[in-house]
């Protein structure tokens, strides 16, 4: 996996935001069903930065650890699309792509041509909203390509809500019986 523009291969490209979540699950399936409506190709990116960010490597750079970070933003890539497809063909082209940056801004880098699709997940609650900025919303408000926001899955949502009831100790809503 590089950190180069993906330039050569079809005209069309349906690039997927991934990274591992649930959401990005979704996405990578929706791009997966686009790239065949459309013969295009699928390129997975998943966008790693380094501890603490560019700032902070900047501050205190380590060579041997930025190594280690982009290695295992390969491997979390290479399990999200095993998770995806569990071992199956997708039945396009498809391309595994690692990209350092902030998440939105080497997402629309990387989507840069018109005629490219980028899919991400439109994912993340109020909370880690909060704590950083929706990529989604940045690739939406940024992006010189069509993008596709897929929601957030319904079983993420009973998830999160279980996680949330069981964080307060509220007992799990369960579906009336007939």
């Amino acid at each position: 996996m590089d950190d180069s523009h993906p330039d050569e291969g079809p005209r069309c490209r349906v690039m997927a935001g991934v990274s591992g979540s649930l959401g990005s699950l979704a996405a990578l399936h929706r791009a997966v069903a686009e790239a065949r409506r459309i013969d295009a190709e699928v390129v997975a990116v998943l966008v790693w930065e380094p501890p603490g960010g560019e700032f902070g490597y900047r501050r205190s750079p380590c060579p041997p650890l930025l190594d280690a970070v982009r290695e295992a933003a390969d491997e979390r890539l290479r399990t999200a699309l095993d998770e995806a497809f569990g071992g199956a063909d997708p039945g396009v082209p498809l391309r595994a792509l690692t990209v350092r940056g902030e998440p939105g801004t080497a997402l629309v880098r990387t989507a840069h041509r018109p005629e490219d699709l980028l899919v991400v997940g439109a994912g993340g609650g109020w909370l880690h909203r909060g704590l950083r900025p929706s990529a989604a919303a940045y690739c939406v408000r940024h992006a010189t390509c069509p993008v596709l926001a897929v929601p957030v899955p319904a079983l993420q949502r009973d998830l999160e809500t279980l996680r949330r009831r069981n964080l307060w100790h509220l007992p799990a809503e369960t579906a009336p019986t007939r």
